[in-house]
């Protein structure tokens, strides 16, 4: 099982850099750009430099190579002129539906065959995947030497 699990984060790290590739973007404005687009609204900078887990200073290195491509708007916010707001554009929503969205319907396709409580057990296992994933993101970034 522990070989299916690792197989299958290769396969995810797999697409993410033919997506990486294909879209002639670096590894991380791939990710900074799919953070905004699930985000489903405009996304702070300081959200966005929390989810990469970046400093401020290449957080906005990150922006201005995604928004300098068109994929992404900066914006102050109104309530706080100190805030930046960074936004998909139409264009990032069109990269979403041509490349994100298929794997999401392929997906739904595969999953067809499971009945509910088959797919309550799977939900189960992939949000426990993730904790324990991000649990041990945690232990590494801890054991390993800066």
């Amino acid at each position: 099982m522990a070989v299916q699990v690792r197989l299958l984060q290769q396969s995810f790290d797999t697409f993410e850099e033919a997506a990486a590739a294909q879209l002639r973007l670096n590894r991380t404005d791939l990710r900074a750009m799919d953070l905004v687009l699930a985000n489903g609204g405009p996304m702070s900078a300081g959200q966005l430099t929390g989810a990469l887990r970046l400093s401020p200073a290449a957080t906005t290195t990150v922006i201005d190579r995604l928004e300098r491509v068109g994929l992404v708007s900066r914006t102050r916010d109104s309530e706080n002129r100190r805030r930046v707001l960074v936004t998909a554009t139409d264009a990032a929503r069109a990269i979403e539906q041509e490349v994100y969205l298929p794997v999401g319907t392929a997906g739904r396709q595969a999953l067809e065959r499971y009945d509910e409580d088959q797919l309550a057990t799977i939900l189960d296992f992939l949000r426990t995947a993730s904790r324990v994933q991000e649990e041990q993101a945690v232990r590494v970034r801890g054991a390993l030497p800066d």
